[in-house]
């Protein structure tokens, strides 16, 4: 459906128990954009995106994320800290709340599907509180035809009411706010929270069960690009890791940013129709298919200006270090048709290692790479939360535990399964520190970066010498075309190569205490990846 053209059908929302709403549907992305100014909820940029504020929550709030305990869900759901159970009852009076708290207001609904491969694809209805909010969908979510409107049947909805508060004493919630996922009624239900991130999440959570449980394809939290040769690429990795930079290859088309399902049939396909990237420090040299989006249709969250004016500072992080910008995929001018690619040759793990310990580049054999995707490594840098005065490590399982409904071990089962059929390489990437830890060292410069993945991608790293690391046994190529030799291997960083062998050491020993609570699910074969110390 074309942007500015908007979609004459009408709808009734009884049946999720709205009644009498003033219903704007389907409205394009410059209706919402205007009427987002018009109420005064966002101002037009420079460039002529949106920007917005999400309020209190600029971020998601992953302990007030529930998934309703069911039969379907009972025995599946891997329940714990991240998979926190939610009873069906509350949750029925909760939704009837929230949808009798929406009756007789003015909401937003949007139409709109989820995985690009015709095979899987899941429509989805969404019910906002907010224009910017469904403008989020547009951006996000796959847009469906005129005559695929015109039959439009929803699979799941998504309700999201930013100014519905629960009571954590009667509706069984944390706190006030809350994302909610019901696979028997095929609903998320947010409240309390403007992030849009959430619903973005709620859907992915949501596939994330489906398609291994239902569909026998792997979801995954990555971006995915494809060469001339009909190469795809994959990259995993934690946010601020580089997973959106680094997929935005001008040589490459790239299918997505976030989120991809691998198929039995050996494809990858986008979970989603548009891209949602941090935009802290942005500039145009570095990111420039990121930077260049930015305009009107995009929707800027929680960024500073530059005094005086509607142009965005990216530097400013007043308001959170989670600024970010979503926009449709067609603000990228390099993008797959159909969002799907075929013939997976090369996955990279992403991790920003702010302890300087990892390589900027190495290769992993089958089982390094189930034990490296099932810790799901990153650090964080000093100073980004309160009382983190030194690097931390971060681990999340499958570089995405708090979507992750199944246990780990299922989808790095999946994952190492596929790995083997079809001859995968894996490699990781450290995008962190170089020369020491963070305060000490430097971030690994963003060109050496491209360069290794450029050459590991067009097989230039296939017959250059290697050498295992002294700790993680990983394979370390001695050579890389347009980056210095003396990086590559991060001791020769280091001014004390004593204290470099100490800290890989503990870093090692972080990783296997990490792994105990997995160890009792694991092969030998991904056992024999741990670091050995």
């Amino acid at each position: 459906m074309n942007n500015n053209t908007p979609f004459t059908k009408s709808i009734a929302l009884n049946d999720l128990g709205i009644e009498n709403a003033k219903i704007h549907y389907q409205l394009s992305a410059n209706e919402l954009h205007d009427m987002t100014i018009a109420s005064g909820q966002g101002i037009e940029t420079s460039t002529g995106a949106l920007a917005v504020n999400t309020g209190e929550y600029t971020g998601r709030s992953p302990l007030d994320r529930f998934i309703v305990k069911d039969s379907i869900t009972e025995n599946q759901v891997w329940w714990g800290k991240v998979n926190i159970p939610f009873d069906p009852t509350a949750f029925e009076k909760l939704y009837k709340k929230v949808t009798s708290y929406l009756s007789n207001k003015e909401v937003f609904v949007r139409d709109s599907y989820v995985c690009a491969d015709p095979n899987y694809r899941l429509n989805v209805r969404v019910v906002t509180e907010t224009p910017w909010a469904n403008l989020f969908c547009y951006n996000m979510f796959l847009r469906p035809n005129e005559d695929e409107l015109e039959n439009f049947t929803p699979e799941w909805t998504l309700v999201c009411v930013p100014s519905f508060m629960a009571d954590p004493a009667i509706d069984g919630t944390r706190q006030s706010n809350f994302a909610i996922l019901d696979f028997t009624r095929k609903v998320v239900l947010i409240g309390g929270t403007g992030y849009t991130g959430e619903m973005k999440k709620g859907i992915f959570s949501a596939l994330n069960f489906i398609l291994p449980v239902n569909k026998n394809s792997l979801p995954m939290h990555c971006s995915a690009n494809v060469g001339d040769k009909e190469d795809t690429a994959i990259f995993f990795g934690l946010s601020g890791t580089g997973k959106t930079t680094l997929s935005a290859d001008p040589k490459r088309k790239l299918i997505g940013d976030d989120e991809h399902g691998w198929t039995s049939e050996n494809t990858v396909f986008n979970f989603e129709g548009g891209c949602y990237a941090k935009v802290v420090n942005l500039s145009e040299e570095n990111e420039p298919d990121i930077f260049r989006a930015i305009k009107k249709g995009a929707i800027l969250e929680n960024v500073g200006f530059k005094k005086g004016t509607n142009e965005v500072d990216f530097e400013d992080v007043s308001i959170t270090p989670n600024t970010r910008v979503s926009y449709p995929i067609f603000h990228i001018d390099n993008i797959q048709p159909g969002s799907i690619g075929k013939n997976p040759k090369n996955i990279f793990f992403l991790t920003a290692d702010s302890f300087g310990i990892l390589p900027p580049i190495s290769r992993l054999t089958p089982g390094q790479a189930a034990y490296h995707f099932i810790s799901g490594y990153t650090a964080k840098v000093a100073g980004t939360e309160a009382g983190v005065t030194e690097p931390q490590p971060n681990f999340s399982a499958c570089f995405g535990a708090p979507f992750m409904p199944l246990h780990p071990t299922t989808y790095a089962e999946m994952l190492s399964k596929k790995i083997q059929e079809v001859d995968v390489k894996v490699w990781l990437i450290n995008t962190g520190w170089t020369g020491g830890a963070y305060g000490t060292g430097t971030r690994m410069k963003l060109k050496y970066t491209r360069a290794m993945i450029t050459a590991a991608l067009n097989g230039e790293l296939d017959t250059v010498e290697y050498k295992n690391h002294i700790v993680f046994g990983i394979a370390i190529p001695q050579s890389c075309p347009e980056v210095p030799s003396e990086i590559l291997n991060p001791r020769n960083t280091w001014e004390d190569k004593d204290l470099y062998d100490q800290k890989a050491i503990e870093l090692g020993k972080k990783f296997n205490a990490n792994f105990a609570k997995f160890e009792e699910f694991a092969s030998a074969e991904i056992m024999a990846g741990a670091p050995n110390a």
